[in-house]
């Protein structure tokens, strides 16, 4: 009885089995990320020669969280975390949108994947980068308002 649910369920899992002594198995595997809050500076679009062009901005996230041990609330038992992501827009239409709208200070939602990567600087040096290859863009405010 129970059988027949774990092979239907085994089978989403096994996409291809080869013909050779080892069988081949490609399992199903997640890599998402979902990011909010505020973009750190306006996009800028990049192409590389013989490549699709890329809108590229960063994205700071904030992590807070009380530092003193007393039951009374004081301002300063509130410390902050703030991590900046580096944000990678390659599908054509969002990366248009993203460069057009996405503008320095607005409290934006972006659902992605992480990558890893690397590459040569200016000096020869190999350095490793962390990026999120963004899937899906959703603003939640304007621009922050400046006070006049």
């Amino acid at each position: 009885m129970l059988r027949r649910p774990l092979q239907q369920v085994f089978r989403q899992f096994v996409r291809y089995e080869s013909e050779s002594t080892m069988p081949l198995v490609l399992e199903r595997s997640l890599n998402r990320i979902q990011l909010l809050g505020r973009v750190g500076q306006d996009p800028v679009m990049r192409q590389v020669e013989g490549k699709n062009p890329v809108t590229i901005f960063s994205l700071a996230t904030n992590e807070m969280w009380r530092s003193g041990d007393s039951e009374v609330f004081q301002g300063d038992d509130i410390t902050q975390k703030t991590t900046w992501h580096r944000i990678s827009v390659f599908r054509p239409g969002l990366r248009d949108v993203a460069y057009q709208y996405v503008k320095k200070g607005a409290r934006i939602y972006v659902e992605g994947k992480i990558d890893y990567g690397e590459y040569m600087d200016k000096n020869n040096v190999r350095r490793q980068a962390t990026t999120v290859i963004a899937d899906n863009i959703i603003f939640l405010s304007d621009n922050m308002k400046e006070k006049e």
